[in-house]
């Protein structure tokens, strides 16, 4: 697999890691993977109307692209409900279907919750884990291993969360913030913020619940904020590490790979998911040629092995393809708080948490340096130069994207 390139720095419009609190009044949800029971699947048929965030035509169903000559033609062979590919620095929206429309997200959702909560807690902290801590798990919730009575890092959970979408290490991790009802609210006050107005909330773990939504739109937007936290790029990133005694492999096929489906060159996250009521979800980031773009696919309704990362690859493949030469049919939107020319930290994040969590080492805005991260099989992190720039009612970064090289990195069998 080639070696990912340096792309630069270049100034994009983006979310901060700093979040301005705002409220959200209608509950929300997230997904986790395979209850055995969920409420009835929504209809096949997307709304007439949806939300314009971003653009008009990104309101519209059906698909969204602007063919012209020399723009190559989408795949034929879609079947997902949902999905958009985007310019992850410019925000530029290269092509869309039905990019609003109001799904169970599975377990994409829940960068939504490390967004919010990966800045409270230093990774070194350490946590003896309670019965109480692991209690209201759904039936069939997928999990890492969590046991009562072990003690466990901040660390440990978070690979937890990203690389097996442990439902026991969200509610641990829930528990630790302030409890799970505390949490649900401050990830409603930062989707609001985000101007991610498709999400309703109501469990951390995205545990299939009535109300539980998002759109393809949002979770685009959730993974762009997340990728401005380097602890978050170097989590998703990660393709293995050691877990207690053992060791677990992340569930993103195209960051881990599988027997029908190759890693995806130069795939740097993000997160996976699925339920009875969301199907198959999927965001990913990857670079090619010095571009660097965000996919996210939402129930494909081709019921083969690893379909949505088929899907998402063929989108990828149509966008580095595209880009350049389509124009773009919307904007990832920037959060109200970067718009308002500040930033406030994030809920239950100190400015000093949040400025370290974006690579920084101090409140306001910061400058990182590019580091590697450890451990068993970890991807080189999407790190690099972060630069915070706010004026002009416009929040800029300047940002260098080296993405990992996956399979030089991977351990060999």
């Amino acid at each position: 697999m080639p070696v990912a390139k340096n792309t630069g720095r270049r100034s994009l419009l983006v979310t901060s890691a700093a979040l301005l609190s705002l409220s959200v009044t209608a509950p929300a949800a997230l997904a986790a993977p395979n209850p055995p029971t969920s409420p009835a699947s929504p209809t096949a048929t997307p709304p007439a109307r949806m939300s314009s965030v971003g653009g008009a035509r990104l309101g519209l169903p059906g698909t969204q692209v602007a063919l012209a000559p020399g723009v190559p033609v989408l795949p034929k062979d879609l079947t997902a409900r949902s999905w958009i590919v985007s310019d992850a620095e410019s925000g530029e929206v290269l092509a869309a279907h039905n990019a609003h429309w109001r799904l169970p997200p599975a377990s994409t959702l829940k960068m939504l919750f490390a967004d919010t909560v990966l800045p409270r807690f230093p990774k070194d902290t350490r946590h003896k884990v309670v019965p109480s801590d692991l209690a209201g798990m759904g039936a069939g919730s997928s999990v890492v291993g969590i046991k009562a009575g072990g003690t466990y890092t901040v660390h440990d959970l978070w690979l937890g969360v990203f690389l097996r979408s442990g439902n026991d290490a969200v509610h641990v991790l829930s528990r630790m913030y302030g409890g799970i009802d505390q949490t649900v609210r401050d990830m409603r006050t930062h989707a609001e913020d985000l101007r991610a107005l498709d999400t309703r909330v109501v469990s951390p773990d995205g545990y299939d619940e009535p109300g539980q939504v998002s759109s393809a739109y949002d979770l685009t937007l959730f993974a762009r904020s997340g990728l401005q936290k380097k602890d978050f790029r170097d989590y998703c990133s990660t393709v293995r590490a050691p877990f207690g005694a053992s060791e677990i492999q992340n569930t993103n096929r195209l960051l881990s790979g599988d027997s029908d489906v190759p890693v995806y060159p130069g795939i740097a996250g993000v997160k996976n998911g699925n339920t009875t009521n969301a199907g198959a979800t999927f965001t990913g980031v990857a670079e090619r040629n010095g571009k660097v773009l965000l996919v996210t696919v939402m129930h494909p309704e081709k019921h083969e092995h690893n379909e949505v990362y088929k899907e998402a690859a063929k989108l990828l493949d149509w966008g580095f393809q595209a880009a350049g030469k389509v124009a773009p049919v919307g904007e990832l939107v920037p959060p109200k708080s970067a718009t308002a020319g500040s930033a406030a930290p994030s809920p239950g994040a100190s400015a000093g948490q949040a400025a370290r969590a974006s690579g920084g080492s101090g409140a306001g805005p910061v400058a990182s340096a590019t580091a590697r991260s450890g451990g068993v099989g970890i991807a080189l992190a999407v790190a690099g130069g972060l630069l915070v720039l706010l004026g002009g009612g416009a929040f800029l970064i300047n940002r260098r994207w080296p993405l990992p090289d996956l399979m030089r990195r991977r351990p060999r069998p």
